[in-house]
């Protein structure tokens, strides 16, 4: 965990002019973690906000603490600040005592403040702090400090983001910068032949320099509309061979046993044993599936990069800044120490988009031109044809009904792989996973990656189910050498399994007669999971003639927050779903930032409606045909419900990770509720009016 790394309370707060920052090694993509450190350390410390700031997230400065994902901030950097800053307190006021008498009783701490009760001694805590020696230990041991009132924390950049003064790497404007823009290939196996020369000459008598290596081909220059319009052209002017083009096949119907790499999964955690045969007589046996996704990010992805001559400097969006600059310095031949990555926000994006892609590219072309700051964007058809995809998905549940129970359940899972991040790895797998490595004329063959047999990891995320089952048994099945490149997006592979298993539940619960709060709440002892079934049980309305309403419950890779939810919708004669209502109660244990934790829960809700019901990557032998909004659509406001939030909040219990939490259980109710409101059952993703009006012919 963080803590081992970095054991030191000065790797994580340290006084400064006027207060103290805070270091984290997590980014802030809009999931609100800056928020809620500065909650933390202000609710420890009982310090006013303007005394406390975030510093940036730069490779060599903050904690190395890997990727921004999994919902891990809160639980690895955020309790780490928190216990160093419970470590901080602690000895602050014991400093208090030691300088100027009494016990740790007379002393309390109080708006930036060590007052004694009863006098009128108060020291700064900013002067106290610096008596304290740099190499002062976390004390893991010590209880977090719960204040009876807690301010409300506003979100860190809200105003200037609302306003339109937030800085993204998109803005940023240094002295003498350049643009530059990629000219893409038609898709992932076409290769340069050649480019028509007179194209070349003329984009360079306009001051601009054209940058090949191999296939990899870019423009540069002082002024962005000449660099795009040259982009442009010397697009139109490249001859590609596009050996063969990409391979129009149904991916579903590779998504089976023969085609796999087969494990089976025992408490969230494959094994390399033999596989158990299935049950060949069971009471419900269906198929869920999920086509290939993307991130959909308002904003391209780009990056700056500037070659000093002996260091790379870079800005970045990348959720993983210290992988990231492990494998541009193995590309370049630098060492990590050449390299610095610092992040500055992009458009904000859960998962693996084409920010990692887009600062080596920049890093390439700044290499070539040393001193001179290269501002690398990515168009809107490159984000939607080269990031990195969802992979599709498949998840055949088989169950066994007895006495109104489910007894005995079989999952299997199938996808490609969840992991395409640049990690360093094995014969070189960080860079490997560098989009422009594939082009070069060095070219590096595409990672592939091994199984990834970590608990509650990738496609076999939330497979196992959370219910009180007596039998289960769970596969997981590792299908490789499909169309697309493919890695984490939102929830990795929990969307699709809880997607499947709650359906199934609902399924089960119309089988045994049963409502599908009671259905579920009867498999449950974890007290708990059943306080977030009864509370949302309470804040249910009646549901309105014609409206159908599904329920789904789930708890983010079974250890961290609960999520019980309802959606109330309306399917239209035109076979188009009209989002109405969400219930929605989650226990995230103790809650630090209230309005970020409803923001993640209502965000997550949205993202996996627009999943549920727009989003699919379409292709062809010539490439990705889903390219822009039109032909990738995603939800709109026209479609956003009434939302109902309910906090659980329990301040005896640590604080989980709630990022993730909503997305998997909202498909599934979505499915429940569309049975609800017309007795299709929808099993492929999305549910759009074509697939329900064919689920109707089909009865």
């Amino acid at each position: 965990m963080s803590l081992d790394a970095y054991p030191l309370v000065s790797d994580w707060l340290s006084p400064s002019a006027g207060g103290f920052v805070i270091h984290s090694g997590k980014v802030d993509i809009g999931q609100r973690i800056s928020t809620a450190l500065l909650r933390i350390v202000q609710e420890e410390l009982a310090l006013p906000l303007d005394q406390l700031r975030i510093a940036e997230v730069r490779t060599g400065a903050a904690p190395d603490e890997g990727i921004t994902s999994g919902s891990n901030s809160i639980e690895q950097s955020g309790r780490a600040v928190a216990a160093a800053a419970a470590t901080l307190r602690r000895h602050l006021l014991e400093n208090a005592v030691a300088q100027y008498g009494g016990t740790l009783a007379d002393w309390s701490l109080v708006d930036g403040y060590v007052q004694r009760a009863g006098t009128n001694q108060r020291i700064a805590l900013t002067d106290l702090a610096r008596d304290l020696p740099l190499d002062l230990p976390v004390d893991t041991t010590l209880p977090r400090h719960v204040p009876e009132d807690s301010a409300t924390a506003t979100m860190r950049g809200i105003t200037e983001m609302v306003t339109g003064r937030f800085t993204y790497v998109h803005d940023l404007d240094l002295p003498g910068m350049w643009q530059a823009r990629r000219v893409s290939p038609p898709h992932v196996k076409a290769k340069l032949q050649d480019i028509d020369m007179t194209a070349v000459e003329k984009v360079q008598a306009k001051g601009l320099r054209v940058f090949r290596d191999g296939s990899f081909l870019a423009v540069a220059g002082p002024r962005e509309w000449d660099v795009v319009k040259a982009a442009t052209s010397l697009g139109l002017a490249c001859t590609w061979d596009t050996e063969g083009g990409l391979p129009e096949i149904d991916v579903f119907a590779q998504l089976i046993p023969e085609n796999a790499k087969r494990f089976p999964v025992v408490n969230g955690t494959p094994q390399n044993a033999p596989v158990p045969d299935p049950d060949p007589t069971p009471d419900i046996s269906s198929r869920f599936e999920r086509p290939y996704q993307m991130h959909g990010a308002l904003a391209p992805s780009a990056a700056l990069a500037e070659w000093t001559g002996d260091r790379l400097i870079i800005k970045s969006h990348s959720q993983g800044i210290y992988p990231l600059r492990e494998a541009i310095a193995d590309s370049l031949g630098l060492a990590p120490e050449q390299v610095e990555i610092t992040h500055v926000p992009g458009s904000g994006c859960y998962g693996h988009n084409g920010a990692d892609d887009a600062a080596f590219e920049s890093a390439l072309v700044a290499m070539a031109h040393p001193g001179t700051p290269i501002l690398l964007k990515w168009s809107r058809e490159d984000e939607h044809a080269w990031e990195p995809y969802a992979p599709a998905m498949a998840v055949q549940v088989d169950a066994r009904l007895t006495d109104g129970r489910i007894t005995a359940l079989s999952a299997e899972a199938y996808s490609d792989t969840h992991r395409g991040r640049p990690r360093p790895g094995p014969n070189r797998a960080g860079p490997a996973k560098l989009l422009a490595n594939r082009f070069q004329a060095d070219a590096m063959a595409p990672y592939v990656a091994p199984p990834n047999m970590g608990n509650h990891a990738g496609m076999h995320r939330n497979l196992d189910p959370i219910y009180d089952i007596a039998e289960t048994r769970l596969v997981k099945n590792l299908v490789q050498g499909l169309p697309h490149r493919t890695s984490a997006m939102r929830c990795l592979g929990a969307v699709a399994n809880i997607f499947a298993l709650e359906s199934t539940m609902d399924v089960a619960a119309h089988s045994a007669g049963v409502d599908p709060i009671t259905f579920r709440r009867t498999h449950l002892t974890d007290t708990r999971a059943i306080a977030v079934l009864d509370a949302l049980e309470r804040r249910l309305l009646p549901v309105p003639e014609g409206m159908g309403r599904g329920i789904a419950y789930a708890q983010y890779k079974n250890a961290m927050t609960r999520v019980g939810l309802a959606v109330d919708l309306t399917v239209t004669d035109a076979a188009k779903v009209k989002l109405d209502r969400v219930t929605l109660v989650a226990d995230a244990g103790r809650v630090i930032d209230p309005e970020g934790l409803k923001a993640q829960l209502e965000g997550g809700v949205m993202q996996a409606a627009s999943w549920a019901l727009y989003e699919q990557v379409t292709w062809d032998r010539d490439g990705i045909t889903s390219r822009d909004w039109d032909s990738y659509p995603v939800i709109r406001f026209d479609n956003v419900p009434v939302f109902d939030i309910t906090l659980l909040n329990d301040t005896a219990q640590p604080s989980v990770g709630a990022g993730e939490a909503s997305p998997g259980p909202t498909v599934a109710a979505i499915a429940n509720a569309i049975f609800a409101a017309t007795g299709l059952r929808l099993r492929r993703m999305p549910f759009t009016p074509d697939a329900i009006t064919q689920a109707a012919l089909s009865v």
